[in-house]
């Protein structure tokens, strides 16, 4: 009876920016616990070869070719694949980028894109799935936030305020879709080894310092963010709302 909880068999889960990295992880991890996968990314080519790379092993994978930051492309690319394929009942709000700037010197246009990409996307592609959530009385969305959602470092300020700015927009859509049936929370992964991570993956000074801050004395493997997704997306968090979980070796509980 408990690990019926976390079976997703049916579900259809959208995941944007899941061509690599954490979000095509993500997918990978529901589909084996069930999900039919949509992967969605803005580089055809390297949404194909995701969607080839799942469907090799049996899964059940469609791809959604949009740009998250434009509002009018989302809410128009989302309602014709409800029309047309059927419900999206898990939103994973993944895609994001990095920059690095020290912020006396940050970019105008950085920072636009990083709120572009980081909040505003979450806020499209949120609205746009959550209104049929609400029409059927049910949905997960699940925002992915950062370790940066609670602490701050040199050179990544516009950054960090993204982050934050996506656990509160994750509490808002809790305090208004909650009483429709939606449960909306976020996971806040520390430094895992990913594409977006690959700078500070290569800079040895910055791998010492990362072992000796973190408790657990490492960097984190995309793989380990799953069980937490899974919770999220299933019916074991069917009272769960609004919250931040962290997956970051213990990195924002320790000096």
């Amino acid at each position: 009876m408990s690990l019926t909880l976390f079976d997703l068999s049916g579900k259809r889960a959208l995941v944007t920016g899941s061509s690599q990295g954490i979000g095509y992880a993500l997918a990978r991890g529901m589909a084996d616990a069930g999900a039919h996968i949509v992967l969605n990314g803005r580089d055809r080519t390297k949404l194909d070869k995701a969607a080839t790379d799942l469907k090799a092993d049996g899964h059940d994978v469609q791809t959604l070719l949009v740009d998250v930051t434009d509002h009018d492309a989302v809410r128009i690319a989302v309602d014709a694949f409800e029309a047309e394929v059927g419900p999206i009942d898990i939103l994973v709000n993944n895609a994001g980028i990095q920059h690095r700037t020290p912020l006396e010197d940050f970019p105008a246009e950085a920072f636009e894109r990083l709120l572009q990409t980081n909040v505003a996307s979450v806020f499209h592609v949120g609205q746009a799935v959550g209104r049929h959530m609400i029409a059927r009385n049910a949905g997960k969305i699940i925002n992915i936030a950062s370790v940066q959602t609670a602490l701050a470092r040199p050179g990544i300020a516009p950054y960090t305020a993204t982050k934050g700015a996506v656990a509160n927009l994750t509490k808002g859509m809790a305090t208004d879709w909650a009483r429709y049936g939606l449960q909306c929370n976020a996971i806040a992964p520390g430094y895992f080894d990913t594409p977006l991570n690959k700078a500070l993956k290569d800079d040895p000074d910055f791998n010492d310092w990362l072992s000796k801050r973190t408790p657990a004395g490492r960097w984190g493997q995309v793989e380990e963010l799953v069980g937490a997704c899974i919770f999220l997306a299933s019916s074991a968090s069917s009272f769960v709302n609004g919250t931040t979980v962290y997956v970051d070796g213990g990195i924002t509980v320790s000096l």
